[in-house]
């Protein structure tokens, strides 16, 4: 009874916390603004720049300035907004994002797979810390991102940035628990913490003790209570139902190699890009390209 009520409590919220989420803007140019920080020439400026890398390398680079993310988080907001834009080329995913969340005080810089050998994550959090940061301090945005969009072409044609200053330090706590956490062992953490639990407590209590373990942690990397509230109450009903679930699953993939001779085959995949931007008329479009996270973030 009482699991019941929280997944009908569950169903009634999650539309809720999914319609708060900051909608995606349509990729209307290689800079979009929605907060009236640059001017026209600061964006013409940035778009040539832009353009003359596509032409010159062939990788796409685009620049997203947002009022907020919340209640998500800077990764998260970007990383919808890169998988939506498919910046870079198909298959190349040679693409890269800076997103800057104005009133949040945050920024980050989302690298397609393809770029991640040139642009790594540490590349990418001195170009935050040691260029663009510098200047958002003194409240010139339009010469901090322009500073920024220059590094990263520079390095995306293969110039090597110059040595760290030693009293620079770029390690940070909250970004390296939050790769780590959404990352393979962090799962593989949770199956472990969600059995103990439930070996220990039962199936009802040990989901609520895995779920506030989830939350808790969610919320001392993120500092977001209604963030940490949906992983918990996730984590709760996957703790309390995902063996049925697998079992279910199981259960009819056997039923379904049995009725169609053990496999099944897919026909050729619709949704593909065209491959390249499309400049006729003033407009930008992705390329096609993939991300899977690479980059870093910062804030000032």
């Amino acid at each position: 009874m009482i699991a019941r009520a929280l997944l009908f409590a569950w169903l009634l919220c999650w539309p809720l916390a999914a319609g708060a989420e900051v909608a995606v803007p349509p990729l209307s140019g290689r800079v979009v603004d929605q907060t009236g920080t640059l001017s026209a020439g600061d964006i013409d400026a940035l778009t040539q720049k832009l353009k003359d890398l596509e032409k010159r390398k062939g990788s796409q680079v685009a620049v997203l300035i947002v009022t907020t993310t919340q209640p998500e988080t800077i990764e998260q907001f970007s990383i919808r907004a890169a998988d939506a834009w498919k910046i870079g080329r198909r298959k190349v995913d040679d693409g890269a994002l800076l997103v800057v969340a104005k009133d949040d005080h945050k920024l980050r810089i989302e690298v397609g797979y393809g770029l991640e050998g040139a642009l790594t994550d540490v590349t990418a959090r001195r170009i935050i810390d040691e260029i663009i940061v510098p200047h958002f301090r003194t409240g010139d945005f339009a010469g901090g991102i322009s500073a920024g969009v220059d590094r990263i072409t520079r390095v995306i044609d293969g110039e090597p940035l110059p040595a760290p200053r030693p009293e620079v330090s770029h390690r940070d706590a909250p970004d390296f628990l939050f790769n780590v956490i959404f990352s393979p062992f962090g799962f593989i953490g949770y199956i472990v913490v969600a059995g103990i639990m439930r070996g220990l407590l039962g199936r009802l209590l040990g989901s609520g003790v895995t779920a506030g373990v989830v939350g808790a942690v969610i919320w001392f990397i993120l500092g977001s209570i209604a963030v940490s509230v949906i992983f918990g109450v996730i984590a709760f009903f996957l703790t309390m139902f995902g063996d049925g679930i697998l079992a279910a699953g199981q259960q009819a993939s056997r039923s379904g190699r049995g009725r169609y001779g053990g496999g099944w085959s897919t026909g050729s995949s619709g949704g593909s890009w065209s491959g390249g931007s499309s400049d006729s008329g003033g407009g930008f479009s992705g390329g096609g390209g993939s991300f899977g996270g690479g980059g870093a973030s910062g804030s000032w």
